[in-house]
């Protein structure tokens, strides 16, 4: 059957496309590209179901481009043709990074643009009034622009896609959409891209897709045991700490692991414990400007890091619909604090394109069964295998049922194992844990969230005229108390031996790459003395004796 697969030679596409193609290395289509290429070429709305990882984003980006490569052969105006839809910054960058390599050999042909992020609308005004071929944004964002007459799209848009459909109304973009709706015109091709076919998914279905083709490509959300190993370990919030700590310093975990926690402030609080242990680790946190958070994502898959941790923020919108409801009087006081500095528009666990990401550990178990399929969905990507560890505590055992009901009702063979840890073993651990948690109390996790707010104001491009108008600023800024977020103790970072369970002695040695460095082969030649091995109170230079060589040459 291989053999008869549909590659991307035979779908039609420009040869300036196939070129890029073959530059990114993909020799042949996945399965709904496969599918969907072809047929979006032909004209017809597509409503597609796939797994998160098997590239849904080419499968639409490929067929826009060359429908706008078609049309540029007749003369037409310069115009917007193509919109895209994503419901988080994160993504939209992504997105229009993914059309850039793809256009790489027809840049002056297709043009494309994105405007999700947070930066004034008189700012992208500019880039906007030179009609890119594709517009890439919130649809938060585009409204913005339609009302304020920076943007047209009744008289040009053909095509309209909208990414990860699922999570657009979760993220509160429904009422925008309506009204994006009635700056569209009348006829145009849509795609609709989603990992569940949610109720959302549905009624977004009605409003914008005219008698779609409906792929539903993969019978389960996830990949099958063959790719991606599930597991589930029971333990209370202690023991989290404590395993966390075994997993990632005995290296029992290995490969670019992926922490989902519950809340930005835990995120913070997770990595100070782990920085006590000498285990970097780098926060996603959803209150830093989106091109902080690419730079991080960036950073994380040059591999700079090997632990990154996140929260899925995917109900950032509804508290404060909530509140609004039940607060009444109190609604400023309730919106306030949690929600005002966060962004609404950001997400980690979809879309966002995490490279070879062997391990999803959920910290905190996911609130819903959407959240972590998207969660375990970074890991097992294309034909990569994965592993996906959850830590259920008592409170979190309805979730996870609920979790597995789901995932045995499209694959049997897709559930959570238990994960075989005799916790009993590393009981050893527990009083270094507790000491590092004795470190990271509530006034460190907030000056560690100043810390990285204050090196971004020194670092923003925005306030750097600022800062050359006002240099006393910048150097109160720069000359402020320093923050210690937390005390790190120098021996926490070692691993005595007698501290590793007996069954793990000769396989894991956390020491390793240390040892290594000790035992450097001896060179020949001079040999430099250490002032450390001298005896206390003697000068070195002092006792030095002449040991012998050729005599000068006397004049």
């Amino acid at each position: 059957m291989a053999e008869e697969r549909l590659q991307f030679h035979e779908m039609g596409l420009d040869d300036r496309v196939l070129k890029a193609i073959a530059d990114l290395g993909w020799s042949q289509p996945t399965l709904i590209q496969e599918k969907a290429i072809p047929l979006a070429l032909e004209g017809k709305d597509i409503l597609a179901r796939a797994r998160t990882g098997s590239g849904k984003t080419a499968a639409y980006a490929i067929p826009v481009i060359q429908r706008l490569l078609d049309s540029k052969q007749s003369v037409r105006e310069q115009d917007v043709r193509a919109l895209i839809l994503v419901p988080t910054k994160e993504l939209g960058h992504q997105v229009q990074m993914m059309i850039r390599e793809l256009t790489a050999y027809c840049s002056r042909d297709v043009r494309v643009a994105d405007i999700s992020g947070t930066t004034d609308l008189s700012t992208q005004r500019p880039i906007l009034m030179e009609k890119p071929d594709v517009v890439v944004s919130t649809p938060s964002r585009v409204l913005a622009h339609l009302n304020a007459q920076n943007l047209v799209l009744h008289s040009s848009v053909e095509m309209v896609v909208v990414d990860e459909a699922d999570l657009l109304f979760s993220f509160g973009f429904e009422a925008d959409l309506k009204n994006l709706l009635c700056h569209l015109p009348n006829i145009y091709q849509s795609f609709l891209m989603s990992a569940t076919f949610s109720e959302d998914v549905q009624a977004l279905k009605e409003l914008l897709l005219h008698n779609p083709v409906i792929l539903k490509l993969q019978g389960s959300q996830l990949p099958d045991s063959s790719q991606l190993q599930q597991y589930s370990i029971k333990c209370e919030e202690e023991d989290k700490f404590l395993l966390i700590y075994t997993l990632l310093k005995l290296r029992l975990v290995q490969g670019k692991t992926l922490l989902f926690v519950g809340d930005v402030d835990r995120c913070y609080r997770v990595k100070l414990f782990l920085e006590q242990f000498g285990i970097p680790a780098c926060v996603l946190n959803s209150e830093l400007p989106v091109q902080s958070r690419c730079h991080i994502i960036t950073q994380f898959n040059r591999g700079f890091y090997d632990y990154i941790i996140a929260t899925d923020e995917e109900s950032l919108a509804e508290p404060s619909n909530a509140s609004q409801v039940t607060a009444g009087k109190g609604k400023k006081r309730a919106t306030g604090k949690g929600s005002k500095n966060k962004d609404k528009e950001y997400g980690v666990s979809r879309g966002v394109d995490f490279q070879n990401i062997a391990n999803v550990i959920n910290f905190d178990f996911p609130t819903t069964v959407e959240s972590y399929i998207h969660r375990v969905g970074r890991t097992a990507r294309a034909d990569n295998p994965g592993t996906a560890l959850s830590f259920i505590s008592h409170t979190e055992m309805p979730l996870l049922a609920e979790v597995e009901e789901v995932l045995k009702g499209d694959n049997a063979d897709c559930v959570l194992k238990p994960y075989e840890f005799k916790m009993e073993e590393i009981e050893g651990f527990r009083y270094r844990c507790q000491d590092a948690m004795r470190s990271v109390t509530k006034q460190a996790v907030k000056e560690a969230r100043l810390k990285e707010i204050k090196e971004e104001l020194l670092n923003s491009e925005k306030l750097k005229t600022y800062f050359e108008d006002n240099p006393r600023d910048l150097q109160l800024l720069r000359h402020d108390k320093d923050l210690h977020p937390a005390v790190i103790q120098p021996h926490m970072k070692n691993v005595p031996d007698y501290l590793i369970p007996q069954t793990l002695r000769g396989i894991v040695n956390p020491l390793s790459g240390r040892r290594r460095k000790r035992n450097k082969p001896r060179t020949d030649g001079l040999i430099k003395a250490s002032f450390k091995k001298n005896i206390k109170g003697k000068n070195p230079l002092k006792t030095f004796r002449y040991a012998g060589g050729r005599n000068k040459k006397s004049k």
